[in-house]
């Protein structure tokens, strides 16, 4: 079992980010229900581990982190399900 995923923030930053190409630190903000610093940490473990890229870039003059889910991300967030499938079903 991918301890990584073990994690609820992480866990709802991956399956948001499953579902859409891009999001930003705000959105995921809104999505995972955490406190700024909460999230800046999980964000970051998950960057470390190469289930996410990390984009900084500026959107009207203004700083913007885009975040957006690996091939790796993909590959171990699906896992994380059949496992938990395969526990379920024991």
């Amino acid at each position: 079992m991918d301890k990584i995923l073990f994690n609820i923030i992480r866990l709802k930053i991956m399956s948001t980010l499953i579902s859409v190409d891009t999001c930003d630190f705000n959105y995921l903000l809104k999505v995972t229900e955490s406190t700024k610093g909460n999230l800046s940490i999980q964000l970051k473990k998950l960057g470390q581990e190469k289930y996410i890229n990390v984009k900084k870039c500026f959107e009207n003059n203004y700083p913007k982190t885009r975040y957006k889910i690996t091939s790796k991300g993909v590959k171990l967030f699906e896992q994380f399900f059949k496992d938990i499938q395969t526990i379920k079903e024991n």
